[in-house]
């Protein structure tokens, strides 16, 4: 019963706002000066799940899985050196260097667990940003989508120093643009952690984190031993199959037998993961990778979509004191959803997710507050040049 009484919380902020979405649990220190801009799309599209499909998580995540649509986009890759010697795989939308300017909002889009630019959920998140002028690229981790590995080591949960130097190297690419991050999933706790640790001195102007698991032993409880977790574990399986050779002979505590055999994720993190990254067991990287010990040092604006059901985040695992104490933060909560899924709206049952609008609203509704804003600092830039003019004459 929890989440009900947040509910009624929730509308009871932001002068009422809140109750304008009766489905929707909408929280968050960002309420005021963020939900009026999002109030016409959560008007015009509320959640109402698809019949049958949207009525029961597990059939919603696997329908979404498997039957949502691809989007047809020609990328172009970039290949990124890490400090570390590694390889991270950057996909743009081809031609996009070419044809859009060089101050363009720019996108960053991290996928889920094990996931990339293949997945549908990320396709059509890029398709609705770059029908609007946006320049968006995926953020691939190490082996996903196909992208090459070069050291002894993959991706974590925890893990935040390719995000830090993707950053950069997209800052340093694009000077003139205003960048935004989306994170599904693993990707979104790796993209709010990295918000906590740089926090006041973030180069994002904004981010959107969607289906976070926020707390990984929560996470991990929910779904160990059953559908999705031998899933995911066949996908990380696969990843690793593919650069095992770099893995022989690593000694220590690798354990490459039970990495390449895994039937679950917590085997997988316990045989490799743990122990790339440095954690003494599997518990360890579990407790110290949660994202929602970072939401209160987040120092730009966050909008944060969990749904309610979500069989692999679940609803109990969301900082909700943190995301209302905080002024930059704002979460909704749909009543249903699954995981990845959100069959609703518009587009439902084989488009787009029910979020898709909603996120891009947002980015928009920033992207619009960022160029005020940084009209106002030119003109205040030009009113003082004029004053030293008049000083000197």
């Amino acid at each position: 019963m929890p989440s009900q009484q947040h509910h009624h919380e929730g509308q009871g902020q932001g002068q009422g706002q809140g109750q304008a979405h009766p489905t929707l649990e909408i929280i968050g220190g960002a309420m005021d000066s963020v939900l009026p801009a999002l109030n016409s799309t959560l008007t015009r599209i509320p959640y109402n799940p698809f019949p049958l499909i949207g009525w029961n998580c597990h059939v919603e995540t696997v329908y979404a899985a498997y039957f949502r649509s691809l989007p047809d986009v020609k990328l172009r890759r970039e290949c990124i050196r890490t400090q570390d010697n590694g390889s991270v795989a950057l996909d743009w939308v081809s031609g996009d260097h070419r044809h859009l300017p060089h101050d363009s909002p720019l996108l960053i889009l991290l996928p889920g667990l094990a996931g990339g630019s293949e997945n549908t959920y990320v396709r059509h998140m890029l398709v609705r940003a770059r029908s609007k002028g946006w320049r968006v690229v995926v953020f691939n981790n190490r082996g996903c989508s196909n992208s090459p590995v070069t050291t002894p080591q993959l991706f974590s949960a925890s893990f935040t120093g390719d995000m830090r130097e993707v950053v950069a190297h997209v800052a340093t690419s694009y000077p003139k643009a205003n960048l935004y991050a989306v994170g599904w999933s693993m990707g979104a706790n790796i993209l709010v952690r990295y918000l906590g640790e740089v926090s006041h001195t973030c180069p994002l102007s904004g981010a959107v984190s969607l289906c976070n698991p926020f707390n990984l032993v929560n996470s991990g409880e929910d779904f160990r031993y059953g559908f999705y977790d031998k899933a995911l574990a066949s996908s990380l399986r696969k990843i690793f199959k593919k650069h095992a050779l770099l893995f022989e002979d690593m000694g220590g505590e690798f354990n490459i037998q039970l990495a390449a055999n895994a039937k679950y994720v917590r085997f997988f993190d316990d045989a490799l993961t743990r122990v790339s990254f440095g954690f003494k067991s599997v518990d360890d990287y579990y407790s110290n990778s949660n994202s929602s010990d970072s939401v209160k040092h987040v120092g730009i604006p966050l909008l944060c979509i969990q749904a309610a059901n979500d069989p692999v985040a679940p609803a109990r695992g969301i900082p909700r004191e943190d995301i209302k104490e905080n002024p930059n933060c704002l979460l909704i909560v749909t009543p249903k959803g699954g995981h990845l899924g959100w069959v609703a709206g518009d587009e439902a049952p084989c488009g787009a997710p029910w979020t898709d609008p909603v996120v891009m609203d947002y980015l928009q509704h920033l992207e619009r507050v960022a160029g005020l804003a940084s009209h106002s600092n030119s003109v205040d830039a030009q009113q003082s040049t004029e004053g030293l003019h008049s000083v000197e004459v």
